[in-house]
């Protein structure tokens, strides 16, 4: 299985266009050894050859055009992407697909409540029929006692299970107040050919049983490094809100709960990777202490550009 991470920052990317903390102006300034970082989202294939999209973020097109695996091949317009599979519908994980209406119509694998959202709130998929079009694949999500996998036409050599986890719906959602099964996913990708796989979710609130489970079967863990820490917006002056009141898991442990540190520790994955990095956490430094504690724990942080192979 092959993996491009196309985007490894959060909401806003690294550095925010309109920030100016010490990490995005650090950055600016060269005084912080820290990558730039679009919108996250990544690409996954088996042969190389044929790629779905696991989240379509705003920074798509400068995405694929720094990849040459998603360039076109052959004829006068021809893309290898053959599918987005929506982990949610916040804004930045599904504007993206309005920087793909001028291809075919796009084959779009989210689940009932992520389709509610993208054709009410933030009606992007209606607004596309006047373009591209869509195809909507609805996702069965695994409940406690199944498994529902799915596959995707032209990457059938790829098996996807869908989980459903804690989380929130974006803030133009019908049901914003009261949370439905399907908001946010994680998955579970397999390639049967080697029985690789891999475990995908950049927004995750909390690491339950059912969770630890699918890390643990996992050979390459992509989760959620959006904080450091509990209070980190508010320690930074930029916001009021706690990692959990925006629906992430903070790496560090609290007297509450585990981080996810802890989480990954307990998984016997070869590759342990972070990803949606928040632009104020302090991981981006690369020379700080929080970098070198994770150097030491074997857990990687994703940037734009990094490839994986399993």
């Amino acid at each position: 299985m092959k993996i491009l991470v196309l985007g490894s920052g959060a909401g806003g990317g690294f550095p925010q266009w309109n920030c100016n903390c010490r990490l995005c102006a650090g950055q600016r300034q060269g005084a912080v050894s820290a990558h730039a970082r679009t919108q996250s989202s990544i690409a996954v294939s088996a042969d190389g050859e044929s790629w779905v999209l696991l989240n379509a973020s705003p920074d798509i097109g400068q995405q694929i055009r720094s990849h040459a695996q998603l360039h076109p091949r052959g004829g006068l317009r021809d893309t290898p992407i053959k599918a987005v599979v929506l982990m949610d519908a916040q804004i930045d994980h599904v504007t993206g697909l309005l920087g793909l209406r001028e291809g075919p119509c796009i084959d779009v694998y989210a689940t009932p409540c992520v389709f509610e959202d993208l054709t009410t709130g933030l009606p992007l998929l209606n607004v596309l029929q006047h373009y591209c079009g869509t195809r909507w694949h609805m996702l069965p999500v695994a409940g406690e006692q199944t498994r529902a996998e799915f596959r995707i036409e032209g990457v059938s050599s790829l098996r996807f299970t869908a989980l459903a986890i804690p989380g929130m719906a974006p803030p133009y959602s019908p049901h914003r107040r009261e949370q439905l099964v399907g908001d946010n996913i994680a998955l579970l990708i397999e390639d049967p050919n080697d029985g690789t796989r891999l475990f995908y979710s950049p927004g995750l609130a909390e690491v339950g049983q059912q969770e630890l489970c699918w890390m643990s079967e996992a050979d390459c863990l992509l989760v959620d490094g959006t904080f450091w820490e509990e209070d980190e917006m508010r320690l930074a002056g930029l916001s009021g809100k706690t990692a959990t009141e925006m629906g992430h898991l903070p790496q560090t442990a609290s007297a509450a709960r585990a981080g996810m540190v802890d989480a990954m520790q307990a998984s016997s994955a070869r590759r342990k990777v972070l990803i949606h990095i928040n632009n104020s956490n302090p991981i981006l430094d690369e020379d700080s202490a929080q970098r070198r504690l994770l150097d030491a724990h074997g857990i990687e942080v994703a940037y734009d550009g990094m490839e994986i192979t399993l």
